[in-house]
């Protein structure tokens, strides 16, 4: 009993609950008001319709009066009372003495003046002393003689009984059918939170691989599983992040650190000399500075990747960008023996961040004038430009050099890795991947394509809409 209680009362505080049962007071208010208005129109109906026919037979009554006397009068009063569904007829003197009707009692004051009542009566062949209700009309006529036209309205009375009684089995029923319909919804909605919740649970005990179910229905909750789904799906590939640059730490990073212990306790042994010491420094300083690069580069992926170097983002013209970084690798490209190439369009307006796009675009030279100048083609050229294309900024970098496979071009944008060609030349293995993580933080992507012969990487940016000044008054007139 408790349990049902408990699980009774976490029914009651669903909002789903909560929602269905404003909706079925609203609705019962509702269907209140109409019945009720459907029950009062009715009535009043039937009223003009009894007042209707009262007048009808007050006129025509009249005109028998006016025509052939109380003879006549009492005559047609007589055999319209006979009639069966006869209408109340009453015919009496000045002080109220009966002479003709089908009306045995009435209140005295009634047929004291003229007019419309509502009254109570009795028929004059009525043996129960029950009185009923009616509508009548007196009519005041020449010599002081009265005249009572008046209909039942038992009619009325029954109908708004039917109607009563059709308002209270109407209100039970919708009572009865809105609490099944709201338990119904609420345990349905309730359902699936609880499986929402368990899923939850385990994914805060550490399953982070555990998702929320959908039921391909498209509603709210459908939507709130989808988006937390991809965010569970975001978190994991943070996660993954951060445990590839922990496993990348402990595993590519051990190799410069054993050298750099090595030299370190190499001079240590072998040096005699200030000159032998100071090699040593030297060498050793230049493997921290590799370290404290490669730490850097480490740390700007995680930061592109988590999303924490938003803050700085700003609009900017990408093609100023583009120009100004290609301005410093011609001296570099010249002394390489490599003919660098820039075709850059104008008003390239991107949302970033200048210096990350530079450090992108400094990483894609680095590697062209890495490779293309070691290759062997006879043309070695690289070329830089950037243009605009079905709303983006499309910035290429493509060098004459060996080039990536196909195989290979998606897993060489992952931290340190590094292909067999490219064991013997210098670099961790981190350029191409601190570029992704910039276009990626700019809402593009980074590609790579075949040159024939070399590489050509493709960084996508979106294009951001620029609104054209409005005229003004002055100018427009």
């Amino acid at each position: 009993m408790t349990a049902f209680m408990s699980a009774l009362g976490k029914l009651f505080r669903t909002t789903a609950f909560k929602l269905s049962f404003a909706y079925l007071l609203i609705f019962t208010i509702f269907a209140f008001v109409t019945l009720g208005y459907v029950a009062w129109n009715a009535q009043r109906l039937l009223t003009d319709q009894f007042v209707s026919s009262i007048e009808t037979e007050i006129n025509s009554l009249s005109d028998q009066y006016r025509f052939g006397g109380l003879r006549r009068l009492v005559n047609n009063v007589e055999r319209r009372s006979r009639a069966p569904g006869a209408l109340l007829y009453l015919v009496t003197t000045e002080n109220g003495e009966r002479i003709a009707g089908n009306v045995g009692a009435l209140p005295p004051e009634v047929l004291s003046r003229a007019g419309e009542f509502e009254t109570l009566y009795n028929r004059t062949d009525e043996t129960e002393a029950r009185p009923d209700a009616a509508i009548v009309r007196v009519y005041l006529l020449p010599g002081g003689f009265r005249l009572l036209v008046g209909r039942d309205v038992g009619e009325r009375i029954r109908l708004r009984d039917i109607i009563h009684r059709a308002f209270g089995y109407s209100l039970l029923f919708i009572g009865v059918l809105g609490c099944l319909g709201s338990w119904f919804i609420a345990r349905r909605v309730l359902k699936r939170v609880d499986d929402m919740t368990d899923i939850t649970r385990h994914i805060m005990a550490g399953d982070l691989g555990g998702r929320l179910k959908v039921a391909g229905t498209g509603d709210e909750l459908d939507r709130l599983a989808q988006n937390l789904n991809a965010m569970l799906d975001r978190i994991g590939e943070l996660m993954r992040g951060m445990q590839e640059v922990s496993d990348n730490i402990a595993h590519d990073l051990k190799t410069p650190l054993t050298r750099l212990r090595n030299k370190a306790d190499e001079a240590l042994r072998t040096a005699n000399t200030p000159d032998e010491l100071k090699t040593a420094l030297e060498a050793t300083i230049d493997e921290s500075d590799n370290l404290i690069r490669i730490f850097n580069a480490l740390l700007m992926i995680a930061r592109l990747e988590a999303g924490s170097a938003r803050e700085g983002l700003a609009d900017f013209d990408a093609a100023e960008a583009v120009r100004g970084v290609a301005e410093l690798y011609e001296a570099l490209a010249e002394e390489a023996g490599v003919e660098l190439e820039v075709s850059v369009e104008d008003d390239l307006p991107v949302h970033g961040s200048r210096e990350l796009l530079g450090q992108a675009m400094s990483n894609l030279l680095d590697n062209a004038l890495k490779y293309g100048a070691s290759s062997d083609a006879p043309d070695k050229t690289i070329s830089v430009s950037a243009h605009r294309r079905d709303g983006e900024v499309l910035i290429l970098v493509a060098d004459c050099g060996p080039g990536i496979p196909e195989a290979d071009r998606s897993r060489v944008l992952e931290r340190f890795v590094r292909l067999e060609t490219a064991r013997s030349r210098p670099g961790f293995g981190l350029g191409l991947s601190l570029a992704a993580a910039v276009a990626r933080l700019h809402g593009g992507a980074l590609k790579l394509e075949d040159n024939e012969p070399g590489l050509r990487v493709v960084l996508a940016l979106p294009l951001k809409a620029v609104e054209l000044p409005q005229p003004s008054l002055q100018s427009a007139a």
